[in-house]
């Protein structure tokens, strides 16, 4: 088991990791501190010890394996958010039989995603799961709604522009401000303008609310949940935020 690491950094993610195979644990500490707001913090090897690693290092997030000690490893999921209800917990599972989907959400998984998921879905799942919401990988075609906690249907009242939806694929991706006017070339205060028009449109709190909010309603196949959003006219004109001390949204 590796030790827990410190952080106070604001706005990152700590994510504790309970995987069975050393190789696949390795893999997932690599995906978790690759990702932008993300970091590992602990990699307990068996599950009687994973409880005790949540205690201590506190993660915001757990993301577990569920395979072939699947039982057992629900019950820990059961008793980790009976334990601990602020804790999101995503699963990275080996089956698309949806009994077993419906079951993992029973037990409190808010993330049911396919082993081979990609780095970028795995954080976006980490979010939405943080956000409250469930999140399903695309890869599984059929859940029982039943089993799925109702949600707010999500249709914004005013489209996004295509600036806008630009804006929001670089959020998605955990991107700063300065690194998304880098990308698309435009100025930080303008990337900050659109960020704001983002989230009001969305009816989002906050970044990490508005990539949840995308995340839960992108559909199967789709590889990016922003363009779906957007309306069919021009970009708009740039315009800088007169606000220059804004803080990072």
């Amino acid at each position: 088991m590796s030790a827990p690491m410190a952080s106070n950094a604001r706005g990152v993610t700590r994510v504790l990791l309970l995987a069975d195979a050393p190789v696949l644990r390795r893999g997932l500490v690599s995906m978790i501190n690759e990702t932008a707001g993300m970091q590992s913090v602990g990699t307990p090897g068996e599950l009687r010890r994973a409880l005790t690693l949540v205690e201590s290092a506190r993660p915001d997030a757990v993301v577990v394996e569920l395979g072939s000690g699947r039982a057992a490893t629900l019950n820990a999921c059961r008793d980790l958010r009976r334990r601990f209800p602020r804790v999101a917990i995503v699963a990275l599972a080996t089956s698309e039989d949806p009994a077993i989907v419906n079951e993992a959400i029973a037990a409190g998984i808010r993330g049911y995603l396919m082993i081979n998921t990609s780095p970028t879905l795995l954080g976006w799942a980490i979010l939405a799961a943080r956000a409250g919401r469930t999140v399903v990988d695309p890869q599984i075609r059929r859940v029982e709604p039943s089993a799925v906690p109702a949600a707010k249907p999500f249709t914004p009242e005013v489209p996004l522009t295509r600036r806008e939806s630009d804006v929001l694929d670089e959020l998605l991706l955990g991107q700063s401000n300065r690194q998304i006017g880098r990308n698309l070339f435009i100025s930080e205060d303008t990337v900050k303008s659109h960020v704001k028009a983002i989230l009001r449109k969305l009816g989002a709190r906050d970044r990490a609310h508005a990539v949840s909010l995308v995340l839960s309603n992108r559909q199967p196949g789709c590889t990016c949940g922003a363009h779906g959003l957007s309306s069919a006219a021009p970009a708009e004109a740039e315009v800088s935020s007169p606000d220059m001390g804004l803080a990072e949204l």
